[in-house]
């Protein structure tokens, strides 16, 4: 075994042995804490995540280079690992605790998911690593609607699926992105059944997806909200979980997004996709602490 190899053992090893000290801390403390372990938290992984940190302060210099200083840059990127810090410290406290969601997290535009809902073709909840996204589907869940999540595996086999039965324990079905021919008959078949899938685009897809523009620069995406569109007839519905002051949660529904049918399938595509994008652009714009900026989102490039 090579050192990088070893590295990694060591490295998985400790995130496993990391989730499962957290996770008793957020069983044996007072729920006014978890805030303030998650703070100690976040302030420690942002001193000792040295290449989270750099990806995260080189992302946003792409994004917002041009419009903030550097201090501000660097307040959002602590802002973030917060963020993502009181987002694992809520997991663990709800996932045992489904029942409190509907009194943390409400819900904007109920509505607009109601009536997609009532075509009967299934809704694609299109979104982003936003906010504490995996609380929007258990709020869901638990709120009786059908709904699972389209995602990729973490490296550590272990650790995902402590995962993945934590989401079963609210309800939330998970379809692995991997393969992708299982990945699309599951997806087709929860949306033949009238039920919700989420699917992020926000991540870089590599050569398998199209250039749209995000915050200036051409960003690999993935094509599959639309494209799953276009064979079910599924509503499509942009929606977002927005962290408020007192650190409750709000679930925000977009009005369905209508598919723009232009000259070639490739070309439908690729403006339906900029659609997307350029709405969750907004939303990052205005919520940037919000977003996962420790992510290479621009490293693909178009030939």
């Amino acid at each position: 075994m090579n050192l990088k190899k070893i590295r990694k053992v060591f490295s998985r090893f400790g995130a496993w042995l990391g989730i499962h000290i957290c996770s008793l801390i957020v069983r044996v403390i007072p729920a006014d804490y978890l805030y303030v372990f998650a703070e100690y938290a976040a302030a420690l992984a942002y001193r000792l995540a040295a290449k989270h940190r750099k990806i995260a302060l080189e992302s946003l210099e792409i994004a917002f280079g041009a419009e903030k200083s550097p201090d501000e840059i660097k307040t959002i990127a602590r802002d973030c690992f917060r963020n993502i810090a009181k987002g694992a410290v809520e997991l663990m406290f709800f996932f045992d605790k489904p029942h409190l969601l509907a009194e943390k997290v409400s819900i904007v535009g109920k509505e607009h998911l109601d009536n997609a809902l009532a075509k009967g073709n299934g809704v694609i909840l299109v979104s982003a690593h936003f906010g504490n996204f995996p609380l929007l589907l258990g709020r869901l869940a638990v709120g009786g609607y059908k709904a699972g999540g389209i995602m990729k595996p973490m490296h550590d086999a272990k650790m995902e699926e402590i995962f993945r039965k934590k989401r079963a324990k609210y309800g939330v079905r998970t379809i692995y992105s991997q393969p992708r021919n299982t990945c699309v008959n599951e997806t087709i078949q929860v949306l033949r059944n009238n039920e919700l899938i989420f699917i992020p685009i926000d991540q870089n897809f590599g050569t398998g997806g199209v250039f749209v523009d995000f915050f200036g620069q051409k960003a690999a995406t993935a094509t599959g909200p639309v494209v799953l569109a276009q064979r079910t007839k599924a509503a499509l519905l942009v929606c977002f979980i927005i962290r408020q002051p007192d650190n409750r949660h709000k679930i925000v529904f977009e009005p369905e997004v209508e598919l723009e049918e232009k000259a070639s399938p490739r070309e439908t595509v690729l403006v339906n996709i900029q659609k997307l994008t350029s709405i969750i652009e907004g939303y990052i714009r205005k919520y940037p602490a919000e977003w996962g900026w420790i992510h290479r989102r621009w490293k693909s490039k178009p030939a």
